[in-house]
Order: structure tokens, then sequence, then C-alpha cells
């Protein structure tokens, strides 16, 4: 065992297992999303509560926006799935996370908490968590294993 890369890898980890750790993250988001808006369009249930979550919200249009969000979560899921304009997507999906924690999380915050059990409320929200990894991913890119990784090396040559 090399242990000079051990103790290397223990504080600073390994620039050569980014990729994977991208890929993992990129991939499980993508479908996590493209399952969910795929349900939300095409199951009568998850349809129905989607609009009902945006009448509640108060979301003005709420019945085309329930199809608009869900085509949204589907479209962006997929491509973000197989890495395809990974930027555009996670833009669109963190907007999708920014209105939700807006329009129902902040809402349904307990109220009367200290500052830091607020915090620790709103960091415990999957939506937040879901934004982070879209910033994430718009800074650090898709990662080699893409089609955008891909379609860049051809536009190179």
């Amino acid at each position: 065992m090399d242990w000079r890369r051990w103790i290397e890898f223990t504080p600073l980890g390994s620039s050569d297992l980014e990729q994977y750790a991208i890929l993992l993250v990129r991939v499980a988001l993508g479908l996590f999303f493209a399952i969910s808006g795929a349900n939300k369009l095409f199951v009568a249930d998850k349809t129905e509560t989607m609009y009902k979550t945006l009448v509640d919200a108060k979301v003005p249009f709420p019945h085309a926006m329930t199809y608009f969000v869900s085509g949204a979560e589907l479209i962006g899921g997929c491509m973000l799935a197989v890495g395809l304009w990974s930027s555009v997507a996670c833009a669109v999906l963190l907007i999708d996370m920014l209105v939700a924690i807006v329009t129902t999380n902040l809402s349904a915050m307990p109220k009367g908490l200290s500052p830091l059990n607020w915090l620790d409320d709103f960091l415990y929200l999957p939506e937040v968590l879901y934004a982070l990894f879209f910033i994430w991913l718009i800074c650090s890119g898709p990662g080699n294993f893409s089609v955008d990784y891909w379609l860049a090396g051809k536009l190179r040559r």
C-alpha cells in the first residue's frame, strides 16, 4: 500500500476520482428529476398533487404551470443524466428548486425558531440540497463522461 498517497488523500481527496463523483451525482440527480417529472406528467394522482400544491402556493396559472414544471423536470432531468447542455439543465432545475423553496417550503417552516435551529431545518430540506448540487455542477461542469465533454472535444478540432 502506498502510504504517502493515502496520507495525501485523507485531507485533499483525489482529483483522479473527481470525474466519477461528478458522473454519479449528475446521473442520479438527472434520473431523479426525469422520473419525478414523468410521474407528474403521466400519473393522474401525481399530476393532481402537483396541481393542488401550486394552487395552495398561489402560483399563477396552476394548470399550465403543472405541465410546464413537470415537463421541465422531465426534459431537464434527461439532459442532465446524459450530460447534454448540462449547465442549462442545471440552471432550469435550480430555478425550479428555488421557486419550490420560496413558494412552499419557507411558509411551512416552523415559526419562532432560533436562527441556528431555523438554519438547521432549512438546510435539511431536500430542495436546498438539490439546489447546492446544481450550483456545484454548473461550476464544475458535467465531467468527462458526458455528451457535453464529447461535443466540446469535437468543436475544438
